[in-house]
Protein backbone atom coordinates (compact mmCIF):
# COMPACT_ATOMS: atom_id res chain seq x y z
CA UNK A 1 0.00 0.00 0.00
CA UNK A 2 2.63 2.40 0.82
CA UNK A 3 4.60 1.62 -2.30
CA UNK A 4 1.52 1.82 -4.27
CA UNK A 5 1.01 5.46 -3.33
CA UNK A 6 4.43 6.69 -4.76
CA UNK A 7 4.70 4.72 -7.89
CA UNK A 8 1.50 6.86 -8.83
CA UNK A 9 3.79 10.02 -8.47
CA UNK A 10 5.95 8.60 -10.54
CA UNK A 11 9.28 9.61 -9.13
CA UNK A 12 11.18 6.29 -8.13
CA UNK A 13 13.47 9.21 -6.10
CA UNK A 14 10.32 9.71 -3.76
CA UNK A 15 10.08 6.53 -3.15
CA UNK A 16 11.36 5.67 0.82
CA UNK A 17 14.06 3.08 0.71
CA UNK A 18 12.53 1.01 3.43
CA UNK A 19 9.69 0.58 0.30
CA UNK A 20 12.43 -0.12 -2.36
CA UNK A 21 13.62 -2.86 -0.06
CA UNK A 22 10.81 -4.82 -0.64
CA UNK A 23 12.06 -6.19 -4.17
CA UNK A 24 15.65 -6.31 -3.25
CA UNK A 25 17.10 -9.87 -3.23
CA UNK A 26 16.61 -11.99 -0.26
CA UNK A 27 17.08 -15.54 -1.20
CA UNK A 28 19.78 -17.61 0.41
CA UNK A 29 22.26 -20.30 -1.83
CA UNK A 30 23.41 -22.84 0.21
CA UNK A 31 26.91 -24.63 -1.36
CA UNK A 32 28.43 -27.91 -0.41
CA UNK A 33 31.74 -27.29 -1.80
CA UNK A 34 33.62 -30.60 -2.78
CA UNK A 35 36.82 -31.01 -5.58
CA UNK A 36 34.31 -32.02 -8.23
CA UNK A 37 31.48 -31.28 -7.67
CA UNK A 38 29.32 -27.89 -6.27
CA UNK A 39 26.08 -29.15 -4.73
CA UNK A 40 23.64 -26.14 -4.84
CA UNK A 41 20.28 -25.17 -2.92
CA UNK A 42 17.90 -22.45 -3.01
CA UNK A 43 15.39 -20.64 -0.16
CA UNK A 44 12.64 -18.94 -1.00
CA UNK A 45 12.76 -15.14 -0.69
CA UNK A 46 10.88 -15.50 3.03
CA UNK A 47 14.12 -17.53 3.58
CA UNK A 48 10.98 -20.55 5.13
CA UNK A 49 11.91 -23.29 2.41
CA UNK A 50 15.10 -25.16 1.23
CA UNK A 51 15.25 -26.59 -1.97
CA UNK A 52 17.60 -29.04 -4.18
CA UNK A 53 18.68 -26.76 -6.96
CA UNK A 54 21.37 -28.41 -9.05
CA UNK A 55 24.85 -29.65 -8.70
CA UNK A 56 27.91 -28.28 -10.71
CA UNK A 57 30.74 -30.37 -12.32
CA UNK A 58 33.81 -28.13 -11.65
CA UNK A 59 35.94 -27.27 -14.54
CA UNK A 60 38.29 -23.77 -13.54
CA UNK A 61 38.71 -21.80 -10.35
CA UNK A 62 37.39 -18.68 -12.69
CA UNK A 63 34.47 -20.44 -14.40
CA UNK A 64 32.98 -21.92 -11.46
CA UNK A 65 33.17 -17.98 -9.56
CA UNK A 66 31.13 -16.77 -13.45
CA UNK A 67 28.88 -19.65 -12.62
CA UNK A 68 27.83 -18.90 -8.95
CA UNK A 69 27.91 -14.95 -9.73
CA UNK A 70 25.40 -15.26 -12.49
CA UNK A 71 23.29 -17.71 -10.43
CA UNK A 72 23.16 -15.10 -7.78
CA UNK A 73 22.06 -12.40 -9.94
CA UNK A 74 19.49 -14.21 -11.93
CA UNK A 75 18.12 -15.73 -8.46
CA UNK A 76 18.21 -12.76 -6.28
CA UNK A 77 20.87 -14.17 -3.66
CA UNK A 78 20.92 -11.73 -1.09
CA UNK A 79 23.69 -14.59 1.32
CA UNK A 80 25.60 -17.69 0.47
CA UNK A 81 25.81 -20.43 2.98
CA UNK A 82 28.52 -22.73 2.57
CA UNK A 83 28.76 -25.77 3.91
CA UNK A 84 32.18 -26.22 6.37
CA UNK A 85 32.94 -29.95 6.90
CA UNK A 86 34.20 -29.87 10.49
CA UNK A 87 35.23 -33.41 11.89
CA UNK A 88 32.77 -35.14 14.53
CA UNK A 89 34.94 -34.19 17.11
CA UNK A 90 34.08 -30.32 15.76
CA UNK A 91 37.64 -29.54 14.64
CA UNK A 92 38.27 -28.31 10.81
CA UNK A 93 40.81 -30.19 8.96
CA UNK A 94 42.39 -29.93 5.38
CA UNK A 95 39.07 -29.56 3.77
CA UNK A 96 37.57 -27.60 6.30
CA UNK A 97 40.55 -24.84 5.61
CA UNK A 98 40.25 -25.42 2.08
CA UNK A 99 36.34 -24.44 2.14
CA UNK A 100 36.76 -21.85 3.83
CA UNK A 101 39.51 -20.06 1.61
CA UNK A 102 36.55 -21.05 -1.04
CA UNK A 103 34.19 -19.03 1.11
CA UNK A 104 36.34 -16.16 1.61
CA UNK A 105 37.16 -15.77 -2.21
CA UNK A 106 33.53 -16.29 -3.33
CA UNK A 107 32.57 -12.96 -0.89
CA UNK A 108 35.16 -11.22 -2.66
CA UNK A 109 33.65 -12.21 -6.09
CA UNK A 110 30.54 -11.99 -5.21
CA UNK A 111 30.24 -8.74 -2.96
CA UNK A 112 27.49 -10.36 -1.10
CA UNK A 113 27.97 -11.89 2.63
CA UNK A 114 29.25 -15.62 2.86
CA UNK A 115 28.83 -17.62 6.02
CA UNK A 116 30.06 -21.30 7.15
CA UNK A 117 27.59 -23.48 8.28
CA UNK A 118 28.99 -27.05 10.09
CA UNK A 119 27.88 -29.76 7.69
CA UNK A 120 28.78 -32.70 9.89
CA UNK A 121 26.50 -35.68 9.00
CA UNK A 122 24.82 -34.11 5.71
CA UNK A 123 26.31 -36.34 3.61
CA UNK A 124 25.03 -39.53 5.54
CA UNK A 125 21.84 -37.45 6.00
CA UNK A 126 21.33 -36.95 1.57
CA UNK A 127 22.42 -40.34 1.67
CA UNK A 128 19.43 -41.94 3.47
CA UNK A 129 17.07 -39.19 2.20
CA UNK A 130 18.46 -40.78 -1.21
CA UNK A 131 17.59 -44.40 -0.53
CA UNK A 132 13.95 -42.98 0.56
CA UNK A 133 13.50 -41.57 -2.99
CA UNK A 134 13.38 -44.49 -5.23
CA UNK A 135 15.55 -44.57 -7.61
CA UNK A 136 18.23 -43.43 -6.85
CA UNK A 137 20.17 -41.48 -9.73
CA UNK A 138 23.40 -39.46 -9.86
CA UNK A 139 25.37 -37.55 -6.89
CA UNK A 140 23.48 -36.13 -4.15
CA UNK A 141 25.67 -32.70 -3.66
CA UNK A 142 22.20 -31.11 -4.31
CA UNK A 143 20.78 -32.62 -1.22
CA UNK A 144 23.65 -32.17 1.36
CA UNK A 145 23.06 -28.55 0.00
CA UNK A 146 19.77 -28.61 0.73
CA UNK A 147 20.03 -30.40 3.94
CA UNK A 148 22.99 -27.49 5.20
CA UNK A 149 20.63 -24.40 4.42
CA UNK A 150 17.35 -26.32 5.86
CA UNK A 151 19.78 -26.11 9.07
CA UNK A 152 20.83 -22.62 8.67
CA UNK A 153 17.55 -21.47 8.02
CA UNK A 154 16.30 -23.30 11.25
CA UNK A 155 19.63 -21.58 13.11
CA UNK A 156 18.00 -18.04 11.75
CA UNK A 157 14.98 -18.73 12.82
CA UNK A 158 15.55 -19.80 16.71
CA UNK A 159 18.04 -17.07 16.91
CA UNK A 160 15.32 -14.30 16.13
CA UNK A 161 12.91 -16.13 18.33
CA UNK A 162 15.52 -15.91 21.53
CA UNK A 163 16.14 -12.35 20.34
CA UNK A 164 12.62 -11.42 20.94
CA UNK A 165 12.21 -13.33 24.28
Amino acid sequence: MYLAMFVVRGRISEIPEAAMSETAPKRVLAIDYGRRRIGLALSDERRVTAQPLATLVRTNRPNDLRRLRDLCRERGVAQVVVGYPLTLSGEAGQMAEEVARFAARLEKELGIPVELQDERLTSWEAGQLALEMKPRRGPLDHLAAAIVLRDYLERQRGGARAKKD
